[in-house]
């Protein structure tokens, strides 16, 4: 009997299905639960599983586009099960009693270093995300460090975008993949239907940068996550939205729809493309839920594994391109929000204070709002506000009180 495998409803408004990728051949045994395939739609990657165990027979090639609810693959579970395969059975975790259970001691092992030739952590991310093996980066840095620059040239290299060959004029033509197309016409459509702006300011991030070296080790060892930049400007944000409550609102034809919750999008560089994963309720998370829901959503986004539900209902998004090297840009939109905030990369500038030049770590951050529901006077004192809370970390995190008895719950 083959057991037909249909396209699973992923979403009201997903129609069809792209076969990104067959993890079984045709002609395949495969177990009960087995991912058969990767497919992915104009929002996310998901994965196709075996409903039986039988022979596989496929239906379709990678890069196919398939319909909602059609037959992809079928399963024969009448046929004989090849010579040599294991019936697969469910592995029961043994438990033992803290009294038998023999504790092993080592010695902790010796850590490369960032000065030994590891990344450096914008320069790991980078080659993570794009599957480059550090063996094969070149290394500019001091002591051979891996830095961003050397990251980015060796993901321009793999990406064809530079070739090593000066006299090479070759070209190449890809498909657009369902989620490229999708991000495509939600750009146009955020450039051509609203009424978009753009204020900047800049942010001297040497409070926050205090902040975090005095408390981040009993952060991190409390709460097991380390104390990012992003966890300070969700929290920023979500304090001027409910100031400026235009910023976190729809426009719907005629009418506006306020949102008295922050779920908040931050955007992350996923290997096929941008996705934009949502943060919900930020306004009631402490530092340590936001850090670990940005470092969850971030893990799915690079393996793909990402859902409909969590990249879609935002109110406010944040994207950050600094860590790419970027020192300014306009970010747009992401409909239907009203807002977006651009963090962009940390340098050491002079500034005046108190009549002196010093130097200072300034951050230049740019937001993007639609002129037709957001006032110019909003928009800029959402930005001030952002800025003089980042500014003065301890007052957002604290209410005035000392920080050294709160910073480990918040």
């Amino acid at each position: 009997m083959a057991v037909e495998i249909k396209v699973p409803t992923v979403g009201e408004s997903i129609s069809e299905v792209t076969i990104s990728k067959w993890l079984k051949k045709d002609g395949d045994w495969v177990e009960m639960d087995d991912v058969l395939a990767e497919l992915e739609s104009d929002k996310a990657t998901f994965e196709l599983n075996a409903e039986k165990a039988g022979l596989l027979k496929t239906m379709g090639k990678e890069g196919d586009t398939i319909a909602v609810g059609a037959v992809i693959c079928s399963i024969d579970t009448e046929a004989a099960r090849p010579a040599g395969v294991v019936k697969a059975e469910k592995k029961v975790a043994k438990t033992e009693t803290p009294a038998t259970t023999p504790v092993k001691t080592e010695t902790p092992k010796e850590e490369k270093t960032y000065a030994s030739g590891t990344p450096s952590p914008a320069a790991g991310k980078i080659l993570a995300e794009k599957g480059i093996d550090t063996a094969l980066v070149s290394r500019s840095g001091k002591e051979g460090r891996i830095t961003k620059a050397d990251a980015l040239l060796a993901t321009a290299l793999k990406t064809g975008l530079i070739s090593r060959n000066e006299n090479s004029r070759g070209a190449k033509i890809e498909k657009m993949s369902n989620l490229r197309k999708t991000v495509s016409k939600r750009l146009v459509a955020a450039k051509n239907e609203t009424a978009m702006l753009t204020t900047f300011n800049e942010i001297d991030m040497k409070p926050i940068m205090d902040l975090r070296s005095k408390y981040k080790d009993k952060f991190k060892e409390k709460h097991g996550v380390n104390l990012g930049f992003m966890s300070f400007f969700t929290k920023a944000v979500c304090e001027a939205l409910q100031a400026f409550p235009s910023l976190n609102a729809y426009l719907k034809g005629e009418e506006i729809e306020y949102h008295e919750f922050c779920d908040i999008s931050i955007a992350v560089s996923a290997p096929k493309g941008l996705v934009v994963p949502v943060i919900r309720n930020a306004e009631n998370r402490s530092l340590a839920d936001i850090e670990n829901a940005v470092a969850s959503l971030a893990g799915k986004a690079r393996e793909n594994k990402l859902t409909i539900e969590e990249m879609t209902g935002g109110t406010f998004t944040i994207t950050n391109g600094g860590v790419f090297g970027s020192m300014l840009s306009t970010p747009i939109l992401n409909p239907p929000q009203s807002a977006i905030l651009g963090m962009h990369n940390i340098v050491e500038r002079p500034v005046v204070r108190d009549g002196q030049i010093v130097i200072r770590p300034i951050m230049y951050v740019a937001l993007s709002y639609d002129h037709r529901i957001v006032d110019g006077r909003e928009s800029v004192g959402f930005l001030v506000l952002v800025k003089n809370i980042l500014e003065n970390p301890t007052l957002l995190l604290t209410g005035g009180k000392d920080p050294s008895s709160l910073i480990l719950d918040l």
